[in-house]
């Protein structure tokens, strides 16, 4: 690869991973909730999903999503389902303040595992994530050399600056917390975060593949 190429796929991850979407209010409803320690779990979860959905780019399903719009819709009616329920859940929590919330959420909601494989479940969400990988890798591949080290190289790139964004989110909403312990701010904070999920998961069911 080019000096000049990787320079500008630089700049492109930079400007995928940075800009807010379902992954970084996930990280961030989390980090608020939970603090900034668990939130590196949801990160992880992420960053898992990225390499999940590198890899499918890369072994052509990718390409069989961009052709098949049956296949393309099933995935992203599921997806945006899915975002559509972890919206739901947070606008129905109850909880009249910050600390019975959190209560709550230690309780039952803050295994580590569990932010794991939720946050992994909003990377592989979104079909369209794995169309966007599938034009963009091939545009900085060199065919005539190991295609296995350039890949590896190109997603190591992403996944850093990923979880690197991601835990930059999560320490300035894990600031937040003190905002939150307010009354009934905590529900205010739940229902704008649900809000906004299933504005994700609603863009998502009807957004098309082209």
């Amino acid at each position: 690869m080019t000096i000049q190429s990787w320079l500008m796929y630089l700049t492109l991850v930079i400007i995928a991973t940075s800009t807010p979407g379902p992954a970084v209010l996930f990280i961030m409803t989390n980090s608020t909730l939970h603090g900034w320690r668990k939130a590196v779990f949801a990160a992880l979860g992420n960053i898992a999903g990225l390499l999940c959905l590198g890899i499918i780019a890369v072994t052509g399903l990718g390409t069989i999503l961009k052709t098949s719009e049956i296949i393309f819709n099933i995935i992203k009616y599921a997806g945006a389902a899915y975002l559509i329920y972890l919206g739901l859940k947070l606008i129905l929590q109850k909880g009249s303040d910050f600390t019975t919330m959190k209560d709550q959420l230690i309780a039952k909601n803050v295994a580590s595992q569990k932010l794991f494989f939720q946050a992994l479940g909003v990377a592989l969400s979104n079909p369209k994530a794995i169309v966007f990988l599938t034009a963009l890798f091939p545009q900085f591949v060199n065919i005539n050399q190991p295609l296995i080290p350039q890949f590896t190289m190109l997603i190591a790139v992403l996944m850093t600056f990923s979880f690197l964004f991601l835990m930059f989110y999560a320490l300035l909403a894990h600031k937040a917390k003190n905002w939150l312990t307010k009354p009934n701010r905590i529900n205010v904070f739940n229902r704008t975060s649900g809000s906004v999920f299933i504005g994700f998961g609603v863009l998502l069911a009807t957004s098309s593949n082209k």
